[in-house]
């Protein structure tokens, strides 16, 4: 049985039950997302500036670990992991060269992670790493894992035996520079960018290999403008935690940004982070004070926002001065706001979303979000 203690404090604030989903595992939550990146000490500069992330731990040469370094970046429920190779020729290098900067493991918090790579795997997952174990003086950590879409993978890590700052082979990252939070809560959902017809065979992949259900589809009248298109399913797990939307590109007039994203990514992988606040003005605000760059959104979008949304808490004028979308569903509204792409490569970005009761993922700001996209392809000359 899992530590009840443990799952009622990671509280993320729209757990929902989805019975269609067999959660033969079960999943409790997101562990961390590690990124592979050129310059992890810079790469933690920045998310601690730029996105308001704390010093949590350290890994290196210091440490032990002689073939890369990882800096542990935490805000609220949000851990990240920045890591840079030594070796040019060792296999994170090449990710790097191949893809930028970019995640390379979505990491799950379960119960048991052993029982999680033998289900996974005798469903089909190709095993990117048996079940481990990893020790220290706070107690033991296991890891497991499986390969999914392009290089991503998932690990499986079961933390119920530990008491040490994230894992075995870390120490605490002691720093003199701690700048405020920017209001993340957690990891609202993560997009998986796959390529043309792989949408269905990676929905299949989350229905049957990890037994989750799906909650959503979008096709390319739902998802598209004059220029361009895409399809997308939403697959969740059953308390609705962990949700993989998976985009694969639709055709259109133009190259969409799947597409650009895939060639510039050189294949299949995450396109974005979406993280939770409570006060998305807030979020967005200081997030932009630190030098966050986001999406533009036309001034018209706001002209029929409320008779299309009704009404809601926040002063328009304010979201509008901020760029803030809003979109009802059946069961509230939510807010959300784009990132661009925190990479020089047009690959990955953040997306803030605040819910106020809303299970959807914002149908009503398609339109105006693939406007925004496209005027940004078209500056870079990738439309």
């Amino acid at each position: 049985m899992a530590d009840l203690t443990q799952v009622e404090n990671y509280n993320y604030g729209l757990d929902k039950i989805f019975p269609e989903a067999e959660d033969f595992l079960p999943i409790m939550g997101t562990d961390y997302v590690e990124l592979y990146v050129g310059n992890a000490k810079q790469a933690a500069h920045f998310y601690k500036t730029a996105l308001g992330f704390q010093s949590e731990a350290y890994a290196g040469l210091e440490t032990g670990l002689k073939d890369r370094c990882s800096y542990v970046v935490k805000q609220d429920k949000i851990r990240l992991v920045l890591t840079t190779p030594f070796d040019p020729e060792s296999e994170i290098s090449k990710h790097i060269a191949k893809h930028g900067d970019g995640v390379r493991v979505i990491a799950l918090w379960v119960e048991d992670a052993r029982k999680s790579w033998e289900e996974t795997t005798s469903r089909g997952a190709k095993s990117f790493m048996e079940p481990t174990v990893e020790q220290d003086e706070h107690g033991e950590i296991v890891r497991s894992g499986i390969h999914t879409y392009g290089d991503t993978v998932h690990v499986f890590v079961e933390r119920k035996n530990y008491k040490g700052v994230f894992m075995p082979g870390f120490e605490k990252w002691e720093s003199h520079y701690n700048p405020g939070h920017c209001g993340l809560k957690y990891i609202d959902h993560m997009v998986g960018n796959v390529g043309w017809g792989e949408m269905d065979k990676w929905a299949e992949f989350y229905a049957k290999v990890m037994g989750f259900a799906n909650l959503i589809t979008f096709d390319d009248k739902d998802i598209s403008t004059t220029y361009t298109a895409l399809m997308s399913k939403v697959m969740t797990n059953g308390n609705g935690r962990i949700k993989f939307p998976i985009n694969e590109p639709a055709e259109g007039i133009k190259k969409s940004q799947i597409e650009e994203y895939i060639d510039f990514y050189k294949g299949a992988g995450c396109q974005h982070i979406a993280v939770a606040t409570d006060d998305i003005v807030f979020t967005v605000s200081e997030m932009k004070k630190r030098g966050v760059d986001f999406l533009y959104v036309p001034g018209t979008y706001y002209d029929t926002v409320a008779d299309r949304v009704g009404e809601i808490e926040e002063d328009l004028e304010i979201l509008k001065a901020n760029g803030i979308m809003v979109d009802r569903d059946d069961e509230g509204y939510l807010l959300q706001i784009f990132t661009k792409p925190l990479e020089d490569r047009p690959t990955l970005f953040f997306e803030i979303i605040q819910r106020k009761g809303a299970n959807s993922f914002g149908k009503g700001n398609f339109q105006a979000l693939f406007e925004s996209i496209e005027a940004e392809q078209e500056r870079r000359g990738t439309l």
